[in-house]
């Protein structure tokens, strides 16, 4: 005896299900680009850092220059062109000033490798911290910690850099305590 009934999918059954697994493989594609952004972002923290204490170990080795050379310095890799890889001071020997110099021509290259998009600010600042976030304008004052500030623009959702994002903060910021008044 058969069973009025048949075995098997009906059409609607069947969209259904290709409906629900479309929307898992959406869901992951998703993913997958949020934890490329995340690890782009992770990427570009480690390299600041990085760059960051490095300099602050050339700064403190060249401290008499502080306040002269290196206080002041403002590089945005977006904005302006990186300098040529060659630099004063490594075939002639070469003074204190001089080498702030290169020391800083040196970061403005590793900067724009690094950080495409980035910005590094050398300043004597305070108030390093506003709402919460870090804040690219300095106080300025004299007695205040000799501070080395690295951001970077972020990415828009397709993947392209976010040329117009002013408004962006430092993802670094570092304090260089002995150097200065």
């Amino acid at each position: 005896m058969r069973s009025r009934h048949g075995h098997g999918f009906t059409l609607p059954e069947v969209l259904v299900a290709l409906l629900v697994m479309a929307l898992g493989v959406l869901g992951a594609g998703a993913m997958q680009l949020t934890a490329q952004r995340v690890r782009q972002e992770s990427q570009w923290l480690t390299s600041s850092s990085r760059l960051a204490a490095d300099f602050a170990a050339r700064l403190r080795a060249n401290a008499a220059q502080a306040d002269a050379v290196y206080a002041g310095f403002d590089y945005d890799a977006q904005r302006e062109p990186s300098p040529d890889p060659t630099f004063a001071c490594s075939t002639a020997p070469c003074d204190s000033a001089q080498l702030a110099q290169a020391d800083l021509a040196e970061l403005k290259q590793q900067v724009a490798q690094a950080l495409p998009t980035g910005r590094v600010r050398i300043c004597r600042d305070r108030k390093m911290w506003q709402g919460g976030r870090l804040r690219w304008p300095c106080t300025g004052d004299a007695s205040a910690p000799l501070v080395i500030k690295i951001g970077w623009r972020g990415r828009l959702p397709d993947g392209r850099p976010d040329s117009a994002g002013d408004d962006y903060a430092p993802g670094v910021a570092l304090a260089i305590a002995g150097v200065g008044p």
